[in-house]
């Protein structure tokens, strides 16, 4: 990033990975915080760090979750046979 204070939605969607159109509902629903400067939206750096925690969070359960999934179909078995000692 550079030394800016304010990111464009544009800016925010390509650090998230998600469309333009993503940020803006984000917005919309109050999840992300932004001000309208003219017709377009700008992002504070400095509210940065509840976006990406959310969705650091968001996507470590999303993970975690698959992680599980995946280790019970292989080992399922297993697990119960140990879970009775």
């Amino acid at each position: 990033m550079s030394n800016k204070e304010f990111l464009s939605t544009a800016e925010l969607a390509e650090i998230l990975g998600i469309s333009r159109v993503a940020v803006f509902k984000k917005i919309k629903k109050g999840e992300i915080k932004a001000a309208k400067v003219g017709r377009n939206y700008v992002i504070a750096k400095k509210d940065l760090g509840d976006v990406f925690g959310e969705t650091v969070s968001k996507q470590i359960k999303k993970e975690l979750t698959y992680a599980v999934k995946k280790t019970v179909k292989e080992y399922g078995e297993t697990l119960r046979l140990l879970g009775k000692e």
